[in-house]
């Protein structure tokens, strides 16, 4: 089976949390992978993401050393909705 890995970076503007890591980690940009498989059987390429890590910098308390945790899809995109939701522009209201 064919499978790809799409990098990305996400920002964090405030200090955050994730499911199974002790602490908090602090604000910056974080890479994530995202593994995709080909769905085969159809007649155009089309790819399903099967698994998602987050890189965590080296920290005296993992024994410095970056460390790929594995998230849900959905959790990470949950923590992501709430720090941009903290730092979301909300205009003025127009007399």
């Amino acid at each position: 089976m064919f499978s790809r890995t799409k990098h990305r970076t996400v920002h964090f503007s405030e200090p955050f949390q994730l499911p199974d890591v002790e602490g908090v980690l602090a604000a910056g940009d974080y890479e994530v992978d995202d593994d995709e498989e080909l769905i085969e059987g159809i007649s155009w390429l089309a790819y399903h993401r099967v698994a998602t890590f987050i890189k965590v910098p080296a920290t005296a308390d993992n024994d410095h050393r970056m460390r790929m945790v594995a998230i849900a899809p959905d959790e990470l995109d949950r923590i992501i909705a709430i720090d941009r939701a903290k730092h979301a522009f909300v205009p003025a209201p127009q007399p």
